[in-house]
Formats: C-alpha cells, sequence, structure tokens
C-alpha cells in the first residue's frame, strides 16, 4: 500500500503532543460515526486497548468490544480485560469464553501452521457469531497501525486473525493507523491505560499456541502459562528489560527424579530477545542469579516440568518464537 503518513507529521513522543492527537481522534471518530455503533475484537494488547479507550472516550455505550478468551492468553490476561475496560472504563463488553472449543479443535493437531489456521478461522467464527447476534453495527474498529500499511496489503492478520467473513461489510475506523508502535504506547499512557497494558510486550496472533509446540494438551498448555507467568515477572525486574521474553514448553520429555523414583517430565525454554526491527535479534544475557531463582521457582510449582532451559540463540539462524 502507498506511504500515507503525512511527511509533516509531527513524532508523538510527548504528553502535550499525544493529548493533542486524542483531541483531534475524538473529532474525527464523532464525526466519521455518528450516532452508530462500532464493533471491536478487544484482544487486550496495545493497539486494540488504545482504540478501545479513544473510541469509548468519543462514543461511549456505542462502543461494542468483544473479547474472546481462546485459552491461549498469558496468565490474568483475560481478568485484566475486564477489569480494566469494563470495570474502570465502563465498556460495553462481551466476554467469550470459547477455550473449550478451540482446545477441542486444536486437540492432537501437531502441524504449526495448520494450528495457526485453526486459531484464526475460530477467532473469526465466533467473532462473527457475536456480530449476528447485534443489532445496528455499522462501523468495525481495528488496531491497524502504521507499520501495518507499510508492511502489508491490508490488515495484518494480528488485528484481524485471518480476515473478517465476507458477509461483515462494515466501513472501519483506524484511529491509530498513521502511529507507530512507540507513538500508541505514549497515546495509551495519556488515555490513562495501565502501564502493564500499554508497554505490554509483542504477543504473536496464535498466543502460546505456539510456543506449546506440537500438539497441545490442556495440562502442558496450563504449565506454560505458570511458567511464563514466573519468567515475565522475573526477568521484568532487569535493570535494562530485554525486548521480548517469555516461556517455552517444547512437545517432549524426558527423566526426572522425584521422591527417589524416576519420572518423565516435560522441559520449560526460557527465551529473551534484543531487537530492533524483529528481523534480526540478539540473545540477551541474563544473570545467573536470576536463572537460578527462575529455575527453583519453575520446578517447585509448576506441575510436570523437571527441567529449565535458557536459549541462547539469534536470529538468524534462529528465528524468535519456536513455531
Amino acid at each position: 500500500m502507498a506511504d500515507i503518513r503525512p511527511e509533516t507529521m509531527e513524532r508523538i513522543t510527548t504528553r502535550a503532543l499525544a493529548d493533542r492527537f486524542i483531541e483531534e481522534q475524538l473529532a474525527e471518530i464523532k464525526a466519521q460515526v455518528g450516532d452508530k455503533k462500532v464493533l471491536l475484537a478487544l484482544s487486550g494488547g496495545v493497539d486494540s486497548s488504545v482504540v478501545a479507550a479513544l473510541l469509548i472516550k468519543a462514543i461511549g455505550d456505542n462502543l461494542v468490544c468483544v473479547h474472546v478468551n481462546h485459552g491461549l492468553l498469558r496468565k490474568g490476561e483475560p481478568e485484566m480485560v475486564i477489569k480494566v475496560f469494563r470495570e474502570e472504563l465502563g465498556a460495553n463488553l462481551i466476554y467469550v469464553d470459547a477455550v473449550d472449543r478451540f482446545l477441542d479443535k486444536l486437540a492432537g493437531v501437531d502441524d504449526p501452521e495448520t494450528k495457526r489456521k485453526i486459531i484464526g478461522k475460530e477467532f473469526i467464527d465466533v467473532f462473527a457469531e457475536e456480530a449476528a447476534k447485534l443489532d445496528g453495527i455499522a462501523f468495525l474498529g481495528q488496531g491497524t497501525i502504521y507499520p501495518d500499511i507499510l508492511e502489508s496489503d491490508g490488515v495484518k492478520a494480528h488485528h484481524n486473525v485471518g480476515g473478517l467473513p465476507e458477509d461483515l461489510q462494515f466501513e472501519l475506523v483506524e484511529p491509530v493507523k498513521l502511529l507507530y508502535k512507540d507513538e500508541v504506547r505514549v497515546v495509551g499512557s495519556a488515555l490513562g491505560l495501565p502501564d502493564s497494558m500499554v508497554y505490554r510486550q509483542p504477543f504473536p496472533g496464535p498466543g502460546l499456541g505456539v510456543r506449546c509446540t506440537g500438539a497441545i494438551t490442556r495440562d502442558r498448555l496450563e504449565a506454560l502459562r505458570e511458567a511464563d507467568a514466573i519468567v515475565r515477572e522475573e526477568i521484568g525486574k532487569m535493570e535494562n528489560v530485554p525486548w521480548q521474553y517469555f516461556a517455552v514448553i517444547p512437545d517432549m520429555q524426558s527423566t526426572g527424579i522425584k521422591d527417589g523414583k524416576r519420572y518423565m517430565g516435560w522441559p520449560v525454554i526460557i527465551r529473551a530477545i534484543n531487537t530492533v526491527d524483529a528481523v534480526t535479534a540478539e540473545s540477551v544475557e541474563i544473570p545467573w542469579e536470576m536463572l537460578k531463582r527462575m529455575r527453583d521457582r519453575i520446578i517447585a510449582t509448576v506441575p510436570g516440568v523437571n527441567r529449565v532451559m535458557w536459549d541462547i540463540s539469534d536470529k538468524p539462524v534462529s528465528t524468535i518464537e519456536f513455531e
């Protein structure tokens, strides 16, 4: 697509510039939407959260947010979306518990691309079903940001999860489409969103589905969710926090010893990287005491895990994610 950001557009780096941007967008949203309703898929990610906060300010209850819990989110994320948007911002929020639906479809599927397609298709189907229950929806809110426009021929899959069904022909509302990610974060802070949401790490569209490698099982997925929470809590304490850090549990087991007996358990792999553009990435050095603390916490509290490993691979040749 064409480069549509005006050369004269000032980079949003301060609160004052963010406040001015917010005022301009509120006026534009009101002019575009009027008294009609907007539907937004709210993942809890930075982009969709900032769009939601803008739309709530502009049109209030005429925004309908749909948060789909597919069971592949990180620990505490669905609860955070409900707390911030429904309880604190008063959003008209529909929460859909689709965990069983997604995990049943993924059972026994070990091919990474097939897993992605199942997750994407199910998300579209769930979202379309919820949209069909609503009356008066005329617009679709999207968390499209400027790199999405530069890098693709349309909205990237992490916003639209593969594209809308053809029968959902809504006009788009994309208030942050001219902003870079760092600018979106400044706007989010100015809107009063919590740092834990504004500075949320990049997270793949299929969520933990690509970090629970191979065929996903519910017990291994839950172990991953718990181990990942420990890794994010500990590495988040570093003085220079890496660009991205997370845990992976591969579809393999190794021998361990527990209560004097041999047993089979999973390994947890810790990954932390720095990057500028995600095209290349370097492994981040983690202090040994922090590694031992993560190891001890994971082994002691996460059922089924008997090893903790540290991935020191760079990209290339390794990719950032495992699948």
